[in-house]
């Protein structure tokens, strides 16, 4: 079981370490190639809370976003691989942040093709942030140090 429970930890989080690796790489001052792809979404976010809240909220910039993510996706995802469910935590807000935001179907209509795509993408992260759940619902229902019953000496006679 410890093999197999490490291998598939490895697996899943392996989702996530290659792609924050992917991401720190392309990391430049502008913020990498995913920031061309962040700024519409983010500024698409800023008018809705704008609109919605009546303030005023400033520009995001998006290297610190960036930043952020690349760091909740590598630490998250080692940690996780670890075992450790802080790691899960990490990773779960990761996806609660960044997956209304960048996988934003509710914004196209049904018959656009992005539609599709942003909605399949939209369920992959739900099921990831479903998964980690069960993890750490997991981790808490098996208690660390299991209590073993000593059984009674026979007596002799």
């Amino acid at each position: 079981m410890g093999f197999s429970s490490f291998l598939g930890r490895l697996l899943f989080a392996s989702l996530f370490i290659l792609s924050a690796w992917q991401m720190f790489n392309e990391f430049d001052d502008t913020g990498g190639s995913i920031a061309k792809e962040l700024i519409p979404k983010l500024t698409v976010v800023r008018r809705n809370l704008s609109s919605n809240l009546g303030l005023e909220i400033p520009d995001i910039n998006v290297r610190p976003v960036i930043a952020s993510i690349i760091f909740l996706k590598g630490v998250g995802g080692i940690l996780f691989v670890l075992g450790s469910t802080f790691g899960s935590y990490l990773l779960l807000l990761y996806l609660g942040l960044s997956t209304p935001i960048l996988y934003d179907f509710y914004n196209y209509r049904p018959n656009n093709p992005e539609y599709n795509l942003l909605l399949n993408d939209f369920i992959l992260s739900t099921a990831l942030f479903g998964a980690l759940l069960f993890f750490i619902e997991l981790k808490h229902s098996i208690p660390r140090k299991q209590i073993r019953k000593k059984n009674p000496k026979a007596k002799t006679v």
